[in-house]
């Protein structure tokens, strides 16, 4: 079953990685996706390690300056909403108020990388990364805390970011958008998959949470119009290249698991057609096919591009060139996310199990 080698792969991270990670996104959304995890299956599991993160970063505490340092908020929220500890919550508040009182750059949107030391040297700008960095998590807490002013942050993120990084004929998305230019970067037709991964799986994620919010319909139509072009960019492995549509780069794991993830979800709640279920599955058996069971114990999500970032000059290359490693945190929080969104639909009979073994 996908779940079950979802699962062994989260028992091996928890068992291989120290809880003492860098308070950063993609250990934020690892969390996330662990806790998530457990949630589904009714256990707790990887709640110790999760908790050992968030108590090393009580004693030492954490700078949220940037949209990447306010994930972890996932964790500290999950953590504090099952143990009730207070010093979990002063963690928590400190990556919301980041969020609601950080400086907009460009209308309601954070400069992606913030006070970051390397965010002195680059362009204030918007990141397509950023919808899952800093929209996700004040939807998912404003529904359940029933947080207004946060519920309208994250329900007026995705349209801007349209507005901003989604190209008006291809309907695929850039990396970022400089805001003393007012044009996306890269200024050519380069779209980078696992920032159209983000666009896919974070979509259906604010969507749960925000309601009948009059921003839904726009961002359906935004889910959709992302969906069907990112579909067409699909390999005949059920891959896809880091550059969508570029035979010189390589198949990526974590762009195609993060697909499967919002496709898998996205039908399931009835946002998007039954007609992509096929390419969710496609893209679900190739990230099925990057997981690597070892003799020795290890459980290994292979072919996961590193940590990018849309380059200044000779943008191509810095994507191009870019490294995979396995288990990279990001990658295996949408192999769990996929993984969790196919087996819910196995359930519901939309899928039949063993379809992408």
């Amino acid at each position: 079953m996908s779940i079950a080698l979802a699962e062994k792969l989260a028992d091996y991270i928890v068992k291989s990685k120290d809880p003492e990670m860098r308070w950063t996104w993609g250990q934020g959304i690892m969390g996330a996706a662990l806790s998530d995890l457990d949630d589904y299956l009714g256990t707790e599991k990887y709640l110790p390690f999760l908790q050992a993160f968030c108590d090393y970063y009580v004693k030492n505490e954490p700078e949220v300056a940037s949209a990447d340092t306010a994930a972890p908020g996932f964790i500290s929220y999950a953590v504090y909403s099952k143990t009730g500890k207070e010093a979990y919550k002063k963690l928590t508040d400190k990556v919301l108020d980041y969020i609601k009182n950080e400086p907009r750059v460009y209308k309601d949107a954070v400069n992606h990388l913030g006070k970051a030391t390397v965010g002195k040297f680059y362009p204030k700008s918007i990141w397509v990364d950023s919808l899952m960095m800093f929209s996700v998590f004040p939807a998912r807490y404003a529904k359940r805390e029933g947080d207004a002013e946060l519920l309208e942050i994250a329900a007026r993120q995705p349209a801007l970011y349209a507005d901003c990084m989604m190209d008006k004929d291809d309907h695929l998305w850039y990396h970022s958008f400089w805001v003393k230019k007012g044009r996306h970067y890269p200024n050519r037709k380069l779209y980078w998959a696992r920032g159209n991964g983000w666009v896919v799986s974070a979509l259906p994620k604010i969507l749960d949470d925000i309601g009948d919010h009059p921003e839904k319909e726009r961002i359906i139509e935004v889910l959709r119009q992302t969906v069907d072009a990112v579909s067409k960019m699909q390999e005949p492995s059920g891959g896809f290249r880091t550059l969508l549509g570029k035979k010189i780069t390589y198949l990526e794991s974590s762009a195609a698991a993060l697909i499967a993830d919002g496709i898998f979800h996205a039908v399931r709640k009835g946002y998007i057609g039954e007609e992509y279920l096929p390419v969710a599955e496609k893209a679900y058996a190739f990230a099925v096919s990057c997981v690597k069971c070892k003799e020795n114990g290890a459980v290994l999500f292979t072919k996961i591009s590193g940590p990018t970032i849309p380059l200044p000059v000779l943008p191509f290359c810095g994507y191009a060139c870019i490294l995979r490693c396995p288990n990279l945190t990001y990658g295996v929080a949408a192999f769990l996310w996929a993984s969790i969104e196919r087996d819910k639909l196995v359930h519901e009979g939309k899928i039949k199990e063993g379809g992408a073994e």
